[in-house]
């Protein structure tokens, strides 16, 4: 277990340190800034880097509402959701006091910029209000599940999970940055908003209810409609000579 945990505490600890850190340090960098496509890849590569580092040890959730979603598809047992998402949790705070460290070494940093917090109404980045931040948060991490059930079925081609799964981040911050700038994890919000404490604490409720919701959904979605059993080959009773 304690292998799992802490495999979950550098996995969340990366996605959070390379995730907002590239939002930090790296988007607006004069002249030669990543931007919201760098950013957004930013989050992808930390997700397959961790995949196929730390999943064969814990199952590379990094991400509450991953587990949650996981649980809800009879995929993930209910007696790990609460240590799983601890770790997850302090796994994220632990990279974004590593990336204050490092942030907060120049001279006009301020946490006032937002520090790559989650947010709604004057704190998205777009001026997206509460009910756009909800249903996209929603949809984006029911999406974000979906894919994640359903490339590590058993039926799956083997070895492409971490990949489509990074892609996947991405394309959900593609879409959602200039609208909560994206969350689809708690426990990423989380580390973030206990720095910037005031609004940033008081908008996190959000970005814990939504993702939540959402992965659950997809849990019992996949489950019901689209999992399906396994087909087996038939089985004929002949040998070759």
């Amino acid at each position: 277990m304690f292998s799992k945990l802490s495999a979950e505490f550098i996995g969340t600890f990366w996605l959070v340190l390379g995730g907002c850190g590239s939002a930090v340090l790296a988007a607006a960098f004069p002249a030669v800034g990543i931007g919201l496509h760098g950013v957004s890849l930013a989050f992808g590569l930390t997700v397959v880097t961790g995949a196929y580092a730390l999943g064969p040890i814990s199952g590379g959730h990094f991400n509450p509402a991953v587990s949650v979603g996981l649980w809800a598809g009879g995929r993930f047992p209910a007696a790990l959701l609460l240590p799983y998402s601890l770790a997850q949790v302090l796994g994220g705070a632990a990279g974004a006091a590593v990336l204050y460290l490092i942030a907060s070494g120049r001279a006009d940093f301020s946490l006032a910029a937002g520090f790559a917090s989650n947010g709604y109404g004057a704190h998205s980045p777009g001026e997206y209000s509460l009910a756009a931040g909800l249903v996209c948060e929603v949809v984006m991490t029911f999406m974000f599940l979906i894919v994640i059930l359903g490339t590590t079925h058993k039926r799956a081609p083997v070895g492409f999970a971490g990949l489509a799964i990074g892609l996947a981040l991405t394309l959900v911050h593609l879409i959602s940055i200039p609208v909560t700038n994206t969350s689809v994890n708690p426990a990423r919000s989380t580390a973030t908003a206990v720095f910037v404490g005031g609004w940033a604490l008081q908008q996190l409720w959000l970005f814990w209810l939504a993702p939540v919701i959402g992965a659950a959904i997809a849990g019992v979605t996949y489950k019901a409609v689209l999992e399906g059993p396994i087909e087996e080959p038939a089985v004929t009773g002949r040998t070759r000579s």
